[in-house]
């Protein structure tokens, strides 16, 4: 194939923010969901009832770090993923402070450019007891938070769809959908329920009690893990889309640090110690970047797009969905570069495969203190 073409606050208080996704998952079921999804031949998918582009586009950084862009230059990123076909949006309630998250800046932008609310296909994240900063499954904090988040909007735009950070395990998967799909999704508050970090046993629970209509995962060619532990697996034969976070390798993968000390002094990577950001290794897992970048300009591509398609080519594979990536930027020229659309070839996927069998990721993808596969 061929290519197509405000201040934020301190660490210690996003630490507090951070705590969330730290809080601390079923057996196999016979039970076949229906397809949530499906793609058309110029790639789109559909999910959810909308037609949404094959790369999506991440909020976080636009409101949840050290020193966030302006609301000016957020706007713009935004306005431009559109322009770009990145039309699937996720942001969270506590992506942010709750005076200025990824919800307080979507109303904003959606009272300057109202035409927009309908082309946008948006996934949000809650469930963080605030007074805590843990993820609360309890049936008063499902409510405040869907309730707050709904109202942080304004009526601007629908929440298309909902997820916890992270599964609590403090209370049944069937007490917490039942109580969101009765009083949320059939009421038509929002548009119904998604995953965020979880396992392939959580999975199989969760479609139980709700229609789930996507899973959001870590995936990258430094976090391959849902090819192996069953989420990939789940996720298909339920017809379940993967959403893909993190694809670039919280920006390791464009090739923009060569070196450690390139890292901003204020990054969050550093502030939390990420194992795959340490001094140890960091060269090791630089040399993945730098074949992905030698490849990538064999190619006429940036290691960004590179390794963002690679994300897409997993689709490709037998027992793999339909997966999403959805890159964060908070540049229109960083967002124009990771939306473009390129297929990799056979040979292309198996020169990657290569280098990945050689140049394996160096440090877990958290700090110990965060909860994975929940």
């Amino acid at each position: 194939m061929t290519s197509k073409t405000r201040a934020c606050p301190k660490t210690n208080k996003l630490f507090s923010l951070f705590k969330f996704h730290s809080s601390s998952s079923s057996s196999n079921n016979s039970k076949t969901q229906t397809s949530s999804h499906s793609t058309t031949k110029n790639n789109m998918v559909q999910l959810a009832g909308k037609e949404i582009g094959p790369i999506g586009y991440g909020l976080m950084g636009l409101t949840w770090r050290q020193t966030p862009p302006s609301q000016e230059q957020a706007f713009e990123a935004m306005h431009a993923s559109l322009e770009s076909g990145c039309n699937f949006w996720n942001g969270g309630e506590f992506y942010g402070t709750p005076d200025y998250n990824s919800l307080v800046l979507l109303e904003r932008y959606f009272e300057k450019y109202p035409e927009d609310a309908d082309k946008v296909l948006l996934s949000i994240k809650g469930g963080m007891n605030p007074s805590t900063h843990q993820t609360d499954a309890s049936p008063a904090n499902i409510r405040r938070s869907i309730d707050t988040s709904i109202a942080q909007l304004k009526g601007r735009k629908k929440i298309d769809l909902w997820e916890f950070g992270r599964r609590d395990p403090a209370y049944p998967l069937k007490d917490t959908f039942e109580l969101i799909d009765k009083e949320y999704i059939q009421t038509g508050k929002i548009g119904g329920i998604s995953l965020s970090e979880v396992s392939a046993e959580t999975i199989h629970e969760a479609v139980k009690y709700v229609k789930v209509l996507a899973v959001e995962v870590e995936v990258s060619l430094f976090s391959t893990e849902i090819l192996e532990n069953g989420v990939a697996a789940a996720c298909h034969q339920y017809g379940i889309p993967i959403v893909a976070y993190s694809p670039i390798g919280r920006g390791m993968l464009t090739g923009q640090w060569k070196k450690r000390s390139d890292l901003p002094a204020d990054s969050l990577l550093l502030a939390f110690n990420f194992p795959r950001f340490s001094e140890e290794n960091f060269p090791i897992n630089v040399q993945l970047v730098e074949k992905v970048e030698e490849l990538a300009k064999a190619k006429g591509l940036t290691a960004a797009q590179l390794a963002i398609n690679w994300t897409r080519s997993l689709s490709r594979r037998p027992g793999v969905p339909v997966i999403v990536p959805i890159p964060g930027a908070t540049t229109v020229a960083r967002v124009k570069e990771n939306s473009k659309v390129y297929d990799l070839t056979e040979d292309e996927i198996k020169q990657i495969d290569e280098i990945l069998a050689k140049f394996p990721a160096a440090g877990e993808r958290y700090p110990s203190i965060f909860k994975t596969n929940t």
